[in-house]
């Protein structure tokens, strides 16, 4: 037995018991007369004190030896120790050692394994076994089980089965780009890596199974950031026999399960928006609701004067930020340096001081005079002492660089607060939206999505009108889940196909096998993905995912650890049928 206790475990309680410990050391400190060593494991950190007059001159000697890192396990007495360390579970206490064995010794790692390390964040990830070993990271991969767990525990007792579904699968081409694995077997052939399971789960409930999940890898062959992984978790789900409100009340449920069951937090309400409303409240589609500052459009009010910027523009629109009037104008100009630089794209940006006095100052005082700007201020919702940030544009973009400004303006004026949760769900989605590059219409969530049933008239007169039964689940500003009630009848799903610019031919080569199940009796079904690193890291009180992944990969998509992907044989490629350019 290496071990009898863990090094987090003993108390004053064990004073006088022998034990038996195993880990890695964290510190040693020798005083020649006297060693201490500090042994770590997964659960904590206990004290070890070889001194010359209770331990052997070959223990001690041992023990001189010992580097950061080394494996050892130690026999001793729980003894009190003198001087107490309130900060740990086990610092009234420290380990006499009796007996040393050393079970592996260690080179001296690249950085400090501590929670404040002095290794960047690519050593790390190099050497991320090392990594895992600081307390930062080993709780969040702790957290994320706990996460699961609990998942894993509610669905169940919502009676839904967890099944496996294949990870080699065929290539279709909606979405994001696959990931493909050439066929040794079938010569010029490739199997795709699932970016998420939604043929399978439709199977499922065609299957019977009507309530479904799985925590299941997806994997898409995408432009990376710091909230996105070529390979990421689903909590997967589907059920059959559903409407839309059945899918909302079942994962609300779950959400707020999991709301206080990980964070101690009650959340009553889960209130629920329109794709329309929140691209014209927040200007985007997953807003974060912690804060106000919502969207005041000014076209009517600003486009009668002349200022030629706001009247050729699409759409004048603008915030009010709560005591922004406290800004100096060098702060300002930093803010419109900001919104100006390519990563927003906006041209510039219009503001109004609202002073304490009732008065406004403008950077277009010359074009607008204190009744016109009082009317920004109804419209914004700006009060005194308020600063009101103004941009003009077409109107999807300047949309969209607002809404990197209100979310920006909210993290510098801390309003977006990690321990405060507030959920919500969109509603309503566009069934299509327009791609310019092959002008047609793609599917905005996926073809098996179904559109409102009293929008169906519209898919040959005004497909863009067009709203799906689709739904997004956000949580402090990020989308955790999507989903949507789903085309269940082969007559829908020919005419989504249809309009989606699939022949007949096509549509029988990539997808003739769920139109054919259709064919069998499907259910009414829906479901949702729940993307787990997000929410996990979102739970965690944090917006990057990395961490919360034991190997992530880089910016680039790449294992640094185990260099990845890497060149194969050449004899590997002859035996797949495939050569390089």
């Amino acid at each position: 037995m290496y071990r009898s206790h863990n090094c987090g475990e003993l108390t004053s309680s064990n004073i006088n018991n022998e034990v038996t410990l195993s880990g890695w050391v964290q510190k040693v400190r020798d005083k020649g007369f006297m060693i201490w060593v500090d042994l770590r494991d997964r659960y904590g950190i206990t004290q070890l004190i070889f001194d010359e007059e209770r331990t052997s001159k070959a223990i001690l000697d041992q023990a001189q030896k010992l580097g950061r890192e080394f494996v050892i396990q130690v026999k001793g007495n729980v003894i009190e120790r003198a001087s107490k360390n309130p900060n740990i579970p086990t610092g009234e206490i420290e380990i006499l050692v009796s007996e040393l064995t050393v079970l592996n010794e260690a080179l001296l790692p690249p950085f400090t394994i501590e929670d404040k390390t002095d290794g960047g964040e690519e050593l790390r990830m190099k050497y991320r076994y090392l990594d895992i070993r600081r307390n930062p990271v080993k709780e969040k991969l702790i957290f994320r089980a706990k996460v699961a767990h609990e998942v894993r525990n509610y669905l169940s007792k919502q009676d839904f089965i967890e099944v496996e579904t294949p990870y080699l699968i065929k290539s279709t081409p909606e979405g994001a780009r696959d990931f493909v694995v050439p066929s040794r077997m079938n010569e010029g052939q490739f199997y795709a890596l699932p970016q998420s399971p939604q043929t399978f789960k439709q199977l499922l409930m065609v299957g019977g199974l009507d309530k479904y999940f799985q925590i299941v890898k997806c994997f898409r062959d995408e432009d990376l950031r710091a909230d996105r992984q070529p390979e990421f978790t689903q909590i997967d789900c589907e059920m059959a026999f559903v409407e839309q409100e059945d899918i909302l009340d079942a994962f609300e449920g779950l959400t707020r399960h999991l709301l206080k069951e990980i964070n101690d937090v009650d959340v009553e309400k889960f209130p629920r928006m329109t794709f329309d409303d929140a691209m014209k409240k927040y200007g985007n589609d997953k807003p974060d609701i912690r804060f106000g500052m919502e969207f005041g459009e000014l076209n009517e009010v600003a486009q009668h004067k002349e200022f030629n910027v706001f009247n050729q523009a699409e759409l004048v629109v603008a915030i009010a930020v709560p005591g922004g009037n406290n800004y100096t104008r060098k702060e300002i100009d930093k803010l419109t340096d900001w919104v100006k630089r390519p990563q927003v794209g906006a041209l510039g940006m219009v503001y109004v001081r609202c002073n304490e006095d009732g008065t406004y100052k403008s950077s277009v005082d010359k074009f607008y005079d204190q009744e016109d700007l009082a009317r920004w201020a109804e419209v914004t919702g700006a009060k005194a002492g308020d600063l009101i940030c103004v941009l003009s544009g077409q109107s999807n973009k300047v949309r969209a660089q607002l809404s990197a400004l209100r979310m920006e303006l909210a993290e510098r004026l801390g309003l977006r607060n990690p321990k405060q949760f507030a959920p919500l769900w969109v509603v309503d989605f566009p069934l299509l939206e327009w791609d310019e590059e092959t002008e047609r219409f793609h599917a905005m969530h996926h073809p098996f999505t179904s559109p409102k049933p009293e929008d169906i008239k519209l898919l040959d007169s005004d497909p863009a009108k067009v709203r799906a039964n689709a739904y997004d689940l956000v949580l402090n500003g990020n989308e955790i889940g999507g989903g949507s009630i789903r085309i269940h009848d082969k007559t829908t799903q020919s005419l989504m196909f249809d309009h989606l610019g699939f022949t007949k031919e096509e549509a029988k080569e990539q997808f003739g096998f769920l139109m054919n199940a259709f064919e069998y009796g499907a259910p009414p079904h829906g479901g949702i993905a729940f993307g787990l690193d997000r929410l996990v890291a979102i739970l965690g009180g944090q917006e990057t995912i990395r961490d919360f992944i034991a190997f992530p990969k880089n910016n680039s998509g790449r294992d640094v650890m185990i260099d990845a992907p890497a060149p194969i044989d050449e004899s590997q490629l002859k035996e797949l049928n495939l050569k390089l350019r």
